[in-house]
């Protein structure tokens, strides 16, 4: 009889920065799990301390996050499409906000995107929001999780 080795990824967590704290609970369990984990800059900035998460909220809400997107010192979204590139998959955080289950934002969006035409795989925390672009990421065919980290493989 064969063993089969759970196989490691390196996994990219894609969500809102506003989804900080879901983002490193979801990445100490895929850590623990054995995978390489990469989280958004700004996540990592808040976690650091360098900025707050209630900060960061109020002056999203205030101004919008151009400010930090500049000051970051690079492109984000194309950090973010090089960070994919060299993954094994995604894994979208995607929890309810601003009144929307399971929420999934543009820049998110875009990331699911880099993924699919990467051919990276696609792992859904949860199942696919009712938004005006649901049919786009039902075509890229994402793996729901419903939760269930174990099924990352």
């Amino acid at each position: 009889m064969k063993f089969g080795r759970i196989k490691h990824m390196k996994i990219v967590i894609c969500a809102s920065v506003d989804f900080t704290p879901k983002i490193k609970e979801i990445a100490d369990v895929l850590l623990k799990q054995g995978h390489k984990v990469e989280i958004p800059l700004l996540s990592q900035k808040i976690l650091n301390g360098e900025i707050s998460l209630e900060d960061f909220l109020r002056i999203k809400k205030e101004k919008g996050d151009i400010d930090f997107r500049r000051n970051s010192g690079e492109d984000l979204i194309k950090r973010y499409f090089h960070l994919i590139k060299k993954s094994d998959a995604v894994l979208i955080v995607n929890v309810d906000k601003n009144e929307i289950k399971n929420y999934i934002g543009g820049n998110t969006l875009l990331e699911i995107g880099f993924a699919y035409i990467l051919d990276k795989k696609i792992f859904l925390l949860n199942e696919i929001p009712d938004i005006s672009y649901k049919d786009e990421i039902k075509a890229m065919q994402p793996v729901i999780l419903n939760g269930d980290l174990s099924k990352v493989s």
